[in-house]
């Protein structure tokens, strides 16, 4: 199993849910995943918890931060300093939305949104390290970057994070992976025509699960709208689906669980 006590500067390192409807997204994923939502029985801590799979936490989960705003899901890269990662977002041409902020005793965070306009979030962490367990059924096992400006977004993310383009051509379309510390530790593709005129820039999350068909049918079963009901990659069979709460999320058969 890959259990993880902390992160290198660089690597994605958590992913939460912003939802609409907290305890509606709670009985989704309790069914379709299988974890437990344990909330955070403090009024400051605006309603946030987190999910876990078979004790270890795998993902956070809250209400979204103001009304309007679409369910997503957010990835957060882990960095030893927030406040000097928030300077190079700034001097590279991203914009700061939310400021390095201390979460009680458990990290500091920041959110940031990328000259192409995807947001992406850090992690200082304190007491809380990040995910417990990744790469495994049900937890989340790669980051990508859906981006309509490959070219606004590649010397944005190295020089934020350090990390290496690697593109490579995989089935007449570019595909680049991330870099850093000689491990892949994301992802970046142009975003298709195929996606819904309008859909920004964005972070997709994927979480492997040990049967893909199985999963896609429980999504469905409860409301999901499926955008891709399986596919093949190198890695694994893999589907998209949108939550009935309205955030989209990649998940993947990794071939060495088929």
């Amino acid at each position: 199993m890959s259990l993880r006590s902390g992160y290198e500067p660089g690597v994605p390192c958590w992913v939460d849910l912003s939802s609409t409807d907290v305890d509606g997204s709670a009985r989704f994923y309790g069914e379709v995943f299988g974890w437990t939502a344990e909330m955070i029985d403090d009024p400051e801590a605006g309603g946030y918890g987190q999910f876990f799979h078979e004790g270890r936490n795998v993902a956070g989960v809250g209400p979204v931060l103001a009304e309007g705003m679409p369910s997503v899901w957010n990835t957060y890269v882990a960095t030893e300093d927030a406040a000097a990662t928030a300077d190079r977002v700034q001097d590279a041409g991203g914009t700061v939305v939310m400021p390095p902020t201390q979460i009680f005793e458990e990290g500091t965070m920041a959110v940031f949104r990328g000259p192409d306009g995807a947001h992406v979030s850090v992690w200082e962490a304190g007491r809380h390290r990040g995910a417990e367990l990744v790469n495994e059924p049900v937890s989340f096992c790669w980051n990508e970057l859906v981006t309509r400006d490959v070219a606004a977004a590649e010397p944005f993310y190295r020089a934020v994070f350090g990390w290496t383009a690697r593109p490579q051509e995989m089935g007449g379309v570019t595909y680049t992976e991330w870099v850093s510390g000689g491990a892949s530790v994301a992802g970046m593709m142009e975003m298709s025509p195929n996606h819904p005129p309008g859909t920004p820039s964005h972070w997709m999350v994927y979480f492997a699960v040990a049967d893909l068909d199985d999963t896609m049918a429980a999504a469905r079963g409860l409301g999901a709208s499926v955008l891709i009901d399986a596919m093949e990659s190198p890695p694994g069979r893999f589907g998209m689906f949108v939550d009935p709460q309205g955030a989209a999320l990649s998940v993947i058969q990794l071939a060495e669980n088929q």
